[in-house]
């Protein structure tokens, strides 16, 4: 299974960006099966969760991004997009996508990234001001 992020880039404060997740090596219906999570790794600072969104549609984010980005999925096009608004310094960093399998009611600790089987290589936002 690969992902490969894009859409990274140069974005002015409170412009809008948006990142794509394409995943590949796995059939629709496999990966429609997956929960998908957004992280991020700024300079100097550690890895951080996101948002995901799971198999069963449920959405969940960083408390910081809530109401300015939104994820959503393409199961026939093994998509998943983080739709990035008014965007603030504290947004730039690298974004990596991440994908597991889980069944319907599984939605512990997806959160951490411990729980992701599957990583992207990562997409760069740079925020300028």
């Amino acid at each position: 299974v690969q992902l490969v992020e894009s859409g990274g880039g140069l974005v002015q404060a409170g412009g809008s960006l948006r990142l794509s997740c394409a995943v590949s090596g796995v059939s629709g219906g496999i990966f429609s099966r997956y929960a998908v999570a957004w992280f991020r790794q700024g300079p100097g600072k550690e890895r951080e969760f996101v948002g995901y969104i799971h198999r069963n549609g449920e959405l969940m984010y960083l408390e910081s991004v809530k109401g300015r980005f939104t994820i959503s999925r393409d199961n026939a096009k093994k998509m998943v997009y983080l739709q990035m608004n008014n965007v603030n310094a504290e947004d730039a960093a690298v974004y990596y996508c991440a994908a597991r399998s889980v069944i319907l009611t599984d939605t512990n600790d997806l959160v951490a990234a411990s729980r992701y089987t599957y990583w992207g290589q990562g997409t760069l936002v740079t925020v300028s001001s």
